[in-house]
């Protein structure tokens, strides 16, 4: 089968029916790390299987010889779909860090205005327990209310705290931000909401074990059932975000999985490895 066929292949494997069936997978949440580089592995494997796909056929084609007016228009069409999975690629990116970044700006400034500041965390004089993280390059802020430290003992509100300085300090949102835009680049015919979906759970389940190096498991699981359902502004990282009762399960199992983490490892790096091979290996044997 020729290469082109088979890498735009694996490109709507890799963007569709792949996440959905790992999405199932609930199991690789108990090691989150080599689970989070499995989905960022097969991310990275989709954009090069639909880039290489339309390269590979470019240069198919151009190296025939004698290369015919039928072969170079092939190549033209080819590159032109190249660049425009390329640009719609970068727009996405260009659109969603943008509004990303205005939103959070505007949250930063608002926050400023009617928060207090207490040892770096920046309090609402708010009713409802909430805590969350506004990412940004230079200026994050964590911001709990009133409530939430009324309600929290302070061994609670301290992973609470761990929790959302581990979010900042490992850029989840930036690993969350490159999903949604592969996402939105992808058709919606080929692309699959999972991935966005699981990676939510996996950076909060990373910052959940974070937390738990330097505080206690029923501290952290008992602040989270007290934020249960609190809200989070759009844009923002929050403690009771997405699925809170995974996370409590996840929380509870204490064992070491290192050769589910070892295999899973394994698999990322064969995903990836794949399509780059499969781009790199026609270039290599024309040049020797």
């Amino acid at each position: 089968m020729p290469t082109p066929v088979v890498l735009g292949a694996l490109a709507v494997l890799l963007a569709g029916p792949l996440p959905w069936v790992l999405s199932r997978w609930t199991g690789l949440r108990r090691t989150p790390a080599a689970a989070m580089l499995l989905w960022q592995s097969a991310a990275l494997a989709a954009v090069l299987a639909a880039l290489g796909a339309g390269l590979s056929l470019v240069t198919a084609r151009l190296w025939e010889d004698p290369a015919g007016p039928g072969d170079v228009v092939v190549a033209c069409l080819a590159g032109a779909v190249t660049v425009v999975v390329l640009a719609r690629l970068l727009l996405s990116g260009h659109r969603t860090g943008t509004s990303l970044r205005r939103m959070r700006r505007l949250h930063r400034e608002r926050v400023d205005l009617v928060a207090q500041v207490d040892g770096g965390v920046s309090v609402l004089d708010h009713d409802v327990p909430v805590a969350y993280c506004v990412p940004g390059m230079s200026r994050s802020r964590i911001v709990v209310s009133r409530s939430t430290l009324t309600r929290l003992a302070p061994a609670e509100l301290g992973a609470v705290l761990e929790h959302e300085r581990s979010h900042l300090r490992a850029r989840h949102d930036l690993v969350l931000e490159a999903f949604t835009v592969l996402h939105l680049a992808f058709p919606r015919w080929v692309a699959s909401a999972s991935a966005r979906r699981e990676v939510e759970v996996l950076v909060e389940v990373l910052a959940d074990r974070a937390a738990c190096r330097t505080g206690g498991r029923r501290d952290l699981v008992s602040a989270l059932v007290t934020l249960a359902g609190s809200p989070a502004p759009a844009g923002s990282l929050g403690s009771a975000g997405s699925s809170l009762a995974a996370r409590v399960e996840v929380l509870r199992d204490t064992r070491p999985h290192p050769w589910q983490s070892t295999a899973v490892s394994v698999l990322a790096a064969a995903i990836l490895a794949l399509p780059t091979l499969l781009v790199v290996l026609p270039w290599l044997d024309r040049l020797v």
